[in-house]
């Protein structure tokens, strides 16, 4: 059986067709298997959903209770059968309860990534290599510019401009899902015992990772506290928000941004961010290659991001690779976790 013949690109997102299920799928779908809870790649209206149980319990938090006709839980490790098609989740080490697919039949065994990331984060599983005949990797920051450093290293910035500016609140803008708990567990790992402060949107999301056993330290809504209070406080943001009128709510604001895409110093300046903080929850372009290399496939399907560059680079080490051309994924360091931030309401004014 050819790979071609198992998965394959749709409109709808790549399509198993012995199995008769999608994989992240972009639309509604009678059957699908979701890789992790992001907005763009966990969508309600399907018929069936197929994912890790934090996953799950991330999109009926997001979504609420009805997001799928049904659902079905799987751990790490465990494996599925659809019609004749195994399948088995491994850790993606991109957020809490992140997963690769591996999809396994007539010999041939193909691992989709969905987002990944190589390096360390205490906030969830690391990422498991997984050996296979294709991989079907992202390719977010696939340009070799793109090399993310040491995020450490950032938050050793984040916290000397802290004590440098003791009268300025540092408002710091990460995605609600994944980097903003990664951020505070990242702070806390520096020695920081303070109360770090959370928009209201952030609030679900950052109670549930402690319930499934983050110790964050204290938090504390910004809602209700008092403008002079916040002075040389962190207070952690979606992004849209650091340019709206719930900055009124801070003395003398210095504006901070934790994401991959604050290597390019001029996205940096037009986000107006005075502080760019290089964090990343994908891989970097040597983490990409590295992956690949790791994996020992010697077919590389690539998809969402910079495709040509990555493409070209497997083939210069003799590996069949192609662009999928799959559309309808965006980048979470570039938004907002739209359903979470409804819910929130006027939380822009109030949070």
């Amino acid at each position: 059986m050819r790979a071609e013949d198992i998965l394959s690109p749709t409109p709808c997102g790549i399509f198993c067709k012995p199995g008769g299920f999608h994989i992240d799928p972009v639309r509604p779908v009678a059957r699908a298997v979701i890789t992790h809870a992001h907005a763009d790649h966990a969508r309600a209206g399907h018929g069936a959903v197929l994912a890790t149980p934090q996953t799950l319990d991330l999109m009926a938090l997001r979504y609420g209770e009805n997001f799928a006709g049904t659902t079905q839980a799987a751990g790490y490790g465990e494996t599925v059968d659809l019609g004749g098609v195994r399948i088995s989740l491994h850790p993606a080490g991109h957020v809490l309860g992140s997963a690769q697919i591996l999809v396994e039949a007539g010999g041939v065994r193909i691992v989709a990534s969905g987002d990944y990331k190589d390096v360390s984060d205490p906030t969830c599983a690391p990422f498991e290599t997984v050996p296979c005949d294709v991989f079907i990797t992202e390719a977010t920051f696939g340009l070799p510019v793109f090399r993310h450093g040491n995020p450490q290293d950032e938050i050793v910035r984040l916290l000397h401009s802290v004590a440098l500016f003791p009268e300025r609140a540092h408002l710091v803008g990460a995605y609600a899902l994944g980097k903003a708990q990664r951020v505070i567990a990242l702070i806390r790992q520096a020695g920081y015992d303070r109360p770090i402060y959370l928009h209201g949107a952030m609030e679900k999301l950052t109670r549930y990772y402690e319930q499934q056993g983050q110790d964050l330290g204290e938090l504390r809504l910004v809602r209700g506290t008092k403008k002079a209070e916040m002075a040389g406080a962190i207070a952690l943001c979606p992004p849209s928000s650091l340019k709206d009128t719930w900055t009124r709510n801070f003395p003398d604001p210095l504006a901070a941004f934790a994401s991959g895409w604050m290597r390019v110093r001029a996205r940096a300046r037009q986000k107006g961010v005075e502080l760019p903080l290089v964090i990343s929850d994908h891989a970097d372009w040597d983490g990409l290659t590295a992956t690949i290399a790791a994996t020992g496939a010697s077919d590389i399907w690539v998809t969402h991001g910079a495709e040509e560059a990555l493409v070209h680079w497997c083939r210069l080490q003799g590996l069949n690779a192609r662009p999928l051309g799959v559309v309808g994924y965006g980048d979470e360091d570039e938004g907002d976790d739209a359903p979470i931030a409804a819910e929130a309401g006027s939380a822009g004014t109030t949070a």
